[in-house]
C-alpha cells in the first residue's frame, strides 16, 4: 500500500543536552533525524516530508542531504508543525500518511506494514505497548498506586487518511494543545486501532537516552570492507599525481584522468565495500567529461555515495607499489589530503609504499600500481 509520510523535526530538545537540538545530533554517524527519514524511504514511502524549525534549515539540508526529502518549517508547538507537514504534502486525500517523531530513530519497515494492516481496518492506526511497570501517583494522601488496566504507551508512527487528518486538525481548538495525532483523531470523531509497538522505538529525551540508542545503533549496523587495485603506465612528463600529492618527477602517469592510481584504487575500494559497483560504471573513460579530471572528484564521489545510504567510512588503507618516486617524503601531505576529501581523522588513514625488487612491470618501471582497502559501516 502507498503512503506518504510527515517527519516532525521541529522542536527543541533541549533536555536531552549536547547544544544542538536533539534529532540533529549525532547517532553513530548520522543525524537523528535521518534515520526515521531513511526507514520511511526504504519502507515504500511515497512522499516525506521532514517539518524543521526555520533557523535549523540549513542543519537540516546538509544532514538530510542525499535523501528525497522535502522541508516544511514547523511552528511553535508539535500540532502546529504536523499541520505544516500535512499542508506540504502532494500527496491524494485518501492516501495513508504516516506521521512520526524524529526523536525516534528505530524505526523499522515492520513498524510501517503493522500500521498499514491495522489502518485497512480503522480510521487511525498508532503503535502502542502495554505497561508493563507498576504505576505510582502522589496525592494528598500519599502513594497512590493506580490500575494499569487498559492503560498503554502510545508511540509513533501513528497511520491515518491524509484527508481526515487534515480535518481533524482543522477542528481541533487553536488554543488547547494535543499529546499526539491520535487524541486529535479521535476528538475528530474518528476511530482509532492499535497495533503492536516495540521497546526499540524509544524516544531520545534525556542525556542518559543517547547512550543507551549507541548500544542500540551498533548492534543494527554492520562493518564491510572492499578491494580497490589500479596501476598506469609510466609515460613523458615532468611530475605525476599520487593520492592527490603532485609530485615532480621526470616521468607521468597515462590515463584518461590525472591517472591517480592511489585515488583510483581507494574509489574502488569504498565502492566495492557497499557493492556499488567500480569507478569505470560511474565515470567511464569513454565519457569526454572526464579527459584530465582530478581524481579527487572520483573519490568523493564514493564518499558521498556511502553517506547516502547512511554509511560512515570507518579506516582506509592504501599501498603504492614502484620503484621510483620516493613517496615516503610525501607520506604525510598524502594522509592530509585523504583526510581533506574523505573528512576522515588522519590517524585513521595509512599510506604505504612498496618495490617489487625490480621483478614485473612495477620493477622495470613500465608503470605505477596501487592497491588499497576500505573498511566502512552501514545499517544491516
Amino acid at each position: 500500500m502507498s503512503f506518504c509520510a510527515v517527519v516532525v523535526a521541529a522542536g527543541s530538545g533541549s533536555r536531552a543536552g549536547g547544544g544542538l537540538p536533539k534529532v540533529w545530533r549525532t547517532l553513530a554517524g548520522r543525524a537523528v533525524a535521518r534515520w526515521s527519514v531513511e526507514a520511511l524511504l526504504a519502507a515504500g514511502a511515497a512522499e516525506v516530508v521532514a517539518v524543521v524549525a526555520g533557523d535549523m534549515e540549513g542543519t537540516a539540508r546538509e544532514a538530510l542531504d542525499g535523501l528525497p526529502v522535502r522541508l516544511a518549517v514547523g511552528g511553535a508547538t508539535r500540532a502546529l508543525s504536523v499541520r505544516a507537514g500535512l499542508a506540504a504534502l502532494a500527496c491524494s486525500p485518501e492516501t495513508p500518511v504516516l506521521i512520526h517523531d524524529a526523536a525516534r530513530p528505530f524505526l523499522g519497515g515492520d513498524h510501517v506494514q503493522r500500521l498499514l494492516v491495522a489502518l485497512e481496518q480503522a480510521d487511525g492506526a498508532i503503535l502502542a505497548l502495554p505497561l508493563a511497570d507498576t504505576l505510582k501517583r502522589s496525592g494528598p494522601q500519599g502513594l497512590e498506586t493506580p490500575s494499569r488496566d487498559g492503560l498503554w504507551r502510545a508511540q509513533t508512527p501513528q497511520a491515518f487518511a491524509l484527508g481526515a487528518l487534515r480535518s481533524a486538525y482543522a477542528a481541533w481548538p487553536s488554543d488547547a494543545e494535543p499529546t499526539d495525532d491520535a487524541q486529535v483523531a479521535t476528538a475528530a470523531g474518528l476511530a482509532v486501532a492499535l497495533a503492536p509497538g516495540d521497546p526499540r522505538l524509544m524516544k531520545l529525551t534525556y542525556p542518559e537516552d543517547f547512550a543507551m540508542a549507541e548500544g542500540l545503533a551498533g548492534a543494527a549496523r554492520i562493518t564491510r570492507t572492499g578491494l580497490g587495485y589500479d596501476a598506469h603506465r609510466w609515460g613523458p612528463g615532468e611530475a605525476v599525481w599520487l593520492c592527490g600529492v603532485r609530485i615532480d618527477h621526470d616521468q607521468t602517469l597515462v590515463g584518461h584522468s590525472d591517472a591517480d592510481a592511489g585515488l583510483h584504487a581507494l574509489t574502488d575500494a569504498i565502492l566495492g565495500a557497499i557493492g556499488d559497483g567500480d569507478i569505470g560504471e560511474h565515470f567511464p573513460p569513454t565519457d569526454p567529461q572526464w579527459r584530465g579530471a582530478s581524481s579527487d572528484r572520483f573519490l568523493a564521489h564514493a564518499a558521498q555515495r556511502v553517506a547516502a545510504r547512511g554509511g560512515r567510512l570507518v579506516s582506509v588503507d592504501l599501498v603504492l607499489i614502484c620503484e621510483r618516486p620516493k613517496i615516503r617524503p610525501h607520506r604525510d601531505a598524502m594522509r592530509a589530503r585523504l583526510s581533506e576529501i574523505l573528512a576522515l581523522p588522519v590517524d585513521r588513514i595509512s599510506v604505504k609504499a612498496t618495490t617489487t625488487e625490480g621483478m614485473g612491470f612495477t620493477g622495470r618501471q613500465e608503470g605505477l600500481a596501487a592497491q588499497a582497502i576500505a573498511t566502512v559501516e552501514t545499517p544491516a
